[in-house]
């Protein structure tokens, strides 16, 4: 199935399956750029830094998280190397399993939440990776 979509310059066909890759990969964008603003500006690299130490993490890890986190989320809500940044930040999930959220159990509604969510966004990430760009992406190649 396709869908006619209109650009100011052509009109372009996009399967459904595009168009379903574009809503994973820009809302996953949104995401991570609100997880790692969140990191930047709520919690501040140093209190970030701290947190990771805590969990027994080196707390330079924290500046990694933070800049992988926004520049993975605007690479993927621009469509540039969907696949390989999708692959690369599913990484940073399945650590968030390992630790912290694993200790406290499936159910992210759990005190200190679980690792329900990270496995499934780890999941949907995969998913993506699979899909590839999608629809109005810049990693997008010409068909």
């Amino acid at each position: 199935m396709t869908a006619t979509l209109v650009s100011p310059a052509t009109a372009t066909k996009a399967s459904t399956a595009d168009l379903a890759a574009t809503l994973l990969r820009v809302t996953s964008g949104v995401w991570f750029l609100i997880h790692g603003a969140i990191k930047l500006f709520v919690f501040t690299p140093a209190g970030t830094a701290a947190f990771f130490q805590q969990i027994g993490l080196p707390g330079p890890l924290a500046s990694l998280v933070i800049t992988a986190e926004l520049l993975g989320g605007l690479a993927l809500i621009a469509g540039y190397r969907t696949r390989l940044v999708a692959l690369g930040l599913s990484v940073i999930l399945l650590g968030t399993i390992y630790t912290p959220h694993f200790a406290s159990g499936f159910l992210f509604s759990n005190p200190n939440g679980g690792w329900e969510f990270p496995a499934f966004w780890a999941l949907t990430l995969w998913a993506l990776a699979l899909l590839g760009d999608g629809a109005y992406a810049l990693g997008k190649s010409a068909r």
